[in-house]
């Protein structure tokens, strides 16, 4: 009896070492997968743990949604820092090897600070545009609309000095007026139903512009003058390139543009390109920074070259298809390469350093001295405009009755590819 009692106990002994063992081995083997029966529950409880553990960090993980009206600024909205690439298009024909050079993405990789610059800059462009397009309607007064659209600039790229903020004036020009329009304090114009108002605003981070404008028109038979200039613009940003000519660009523009025809009030136009209007070169702190992208053929030879931003821009007219200077002025500019004037006035002085402190060589109007506080300085901006030292920028417009579109992008010409900068998913 005493002998089979402890066999019993040495083959109770046994197993449970055998059983530590098990355990043991299966620690060291980090078999988790198959827990022990008696480790079950605990296991349980610690998976479900991990899982409530996994839930809590992905909702800590979501991204602040923009808010309506927008005011979240999008560097917020991109906590990663990283803001969204445009549009690609490649390279062609003589160009196609830069696609894969080596050489030419590390010349990339060495410009990613300033490519994200300028993304953030189209970000807030994309954000504020479809906000304004989703509020603006008939009977609404043009300072409404543009001191709306200024202050959501100002929210979502956190304004702040000539690092980042609004790049130029709110052009809003209506119908015939083709450009360099905004409405001075006071103004008490309306958007009718029957407007065709041309956006074009600007901003910019570290001096690093983007350019772009689209055409409001609440009219439907206003489609047709709306679509050429898209449409022109999108053949214009297909054809630009590195080596490309300035002048082939200007001729496949114009063939798109006046393929169109539109019907007003029984009537039908050819739309034109407007001859004296071009797209441009974009420099820091420049918005037209020397080159001309013409929209009619017989341009200049000039080539484009790596690494440059353009505003690719096209405005189509039921008019003459020629603008000229007209109406009060609203824009200004200091003199990209002006060196210093000495000045007699103290008033001019005094309202110099204001511009040189808030613009510097970036475009104002009126109302941003007016919202600075400026008063009475009429008779020494005129000082400063004919001291050289500040250009006015007039209205520019075709005849009077006839209707403009417009439609314009930036794009940059980097190593390896062409990116449309500022392309949304509106156009």
């Amino acid at each position: 009896m005493e002998e089979e009692n402890m066999n019993a106990e040495v083959a109770d002994a046994a197993e449970a070492i055998g059983n530590v063992k098990l355990e043991n081995d299966a620690e060291e083997a980090g078999d988790v997968s198959a827990p022990l029966p008696n480790d079950e529950e605990n296991s349980k409880a610690e998976t479900s743990k991990k899982k409530k553990k996994k839930n809590k960090s992905k909702k800590k993980k979501e991204l602040p949604q923009q808010t309506d009206p927008p005011s979240i600024p999008v560097t917020e909205l991109f906590p990663s820092g990283e803001f969204p690439e445009g549009e690609i298009q490649q390279y062609k024909d003589d160009n196609l090897w830069r696609i894969t050079s080596e050489e030419k993405r590390e010349l990339e990789r060495l410009e990613k600070p300033m490519y994200n610059s300028v993304r953030r800059a189209a970000e807030v462009h994309r954000q504020v545009r479809k906000y304004i397009r989703g509020i603006v309607k008939p009977g609404m007064l043009m300072t409404d609309i543009c001191e709306t659209l200024e202050n959501t600039v100002r929210k979502l790229i956190s304004e702040n000095g000539l690092q980042a903020g609004i790049a130029f004036p709110t052009g809003c020009s209506l119908d015939w007026v083709a450009a360099h329009w905004t409405p001075n304090t006071g103004d008490k114009t309306v958007l009718e139903y029957d407007s065709v108002m041309k956006l074009d605003f600007g901003t910019h981070i570290d001096g690093h512009i983007i350019d772009c404008a689209f055409t409001v028109a609440f009219n439907p038979m206003f489609d047709p003058l709306l679509e050429a200039s898209r449409e022109a613009t999108n053949a214009g940003i297909k054809e630009c390139g590195i080596d490309v000519r300035l002048c082939d660009i200007g001729a496949a523009i114009q063939e798109v543009m006046e393929s169109y025809e539109v019907e007003i009030n029984g009537k039908v136009y050819q739309v034109k390109s407007i001859r004296n209007l071009n797209g441009h070169s974009i420099g820091p702190y420049q918005i037209h920074a020397g080159k001309s992208v013409p929209i009619v053929k017989g341009g200049e030879q000039t080539k484009m070259e790596e690494g440059e931003f353009y505003a690719i821009e096209t405005f189509g007219s039921t008019g003459k298809g020629y603008v000229r200077e007209d109406l009060e002025c609203s824009h200004y500019m200091k003199n990209f390469e002006v060196g210093h004037i000495p000045l007699r006035l103290p008033r001019a002085k005094q309202l110099l350093a204001t511009i040189n402190k808030n613009f510097s060589t970036l475009a104002f109007c009126r109302r941003y001295l007016d919202r600075l506080g400026e008063t009475k300085y009429l008779m020494a901006l005129k000082n400063l405009c004919d001291a050289g030292i500040v250009q006015p920028y007039p209205p520019l417009c075709d005849v009077k009755g006839s209707y403009v579109s417009q439609s314009e992008h930036t794009i940059l010409l980097r190593p390896t590819c062409k990116e449309v900068i500022s392309r949304g998913d509106d156009y």
